[in-house]
């Protein structure tokens, strides 16, 4: 069990988080979603195989960023970046008009809340040298 995660380990987990995102949705057609939806697709095993791996994944992410960071965490994290996205309209690098850029936008931030989320555990426990232990019946 390693007792530091680093800047390298968090890339790591975001790095898991945005496959695991963008490969579910991204509004550039190569998705999950789009290859499950797109009409000309008959469900079969390997449907079902991908679909059971990116919920496993979900699951496990998920779970992991709300038992370390809560609701609240994840609201802050989302307000945190919505504002920074707000900057980057109001000084004109970015237009609400492109839906494409914003989706993706959206997709990476969701992304970067999930990374922080599976490292939080250990950023905490560096600055504040306190040990987070889950409860076995959990």
């Amino acid at each position: 069990m390693g007792q530091k995660v680093g800047f390298a380990g968090f890339l790591w987990r975001w790095a898991f988080a945005l496959v695991l995102v963008l490969g579910t949705y991204n509004p550039s057609g190569y998705s999950f979603i789009t290859w499950v939806f797109d009409g000309d697709t008959e469900f079969g095993p390997i449907i079902l195989i991908v679909g059971l791996l990116l919920l496993i994944g979900w699951i496990f992410v998920v779970n992991a960023t709300f038992k370390a960071i809560g609701w609240l965490g994840v609201t802050l994290g989302a307000a945190l970046f919505a504002a920074v996205i707000w900057l980057l309209v109001d000084v004109g690098l970015l237009s609400m008009d492109s839906t494409g850029i914003m989706t993706w936008f959206a997709l990476v931030v969701l992304s970067l809340i999930l990374a922080v989320g599976m490292a939080w555990s250990h950023v905490k426990r560096r600055i504040t040298g306190q040990l987070n232990v889950d409860d076995v019946d959990d």
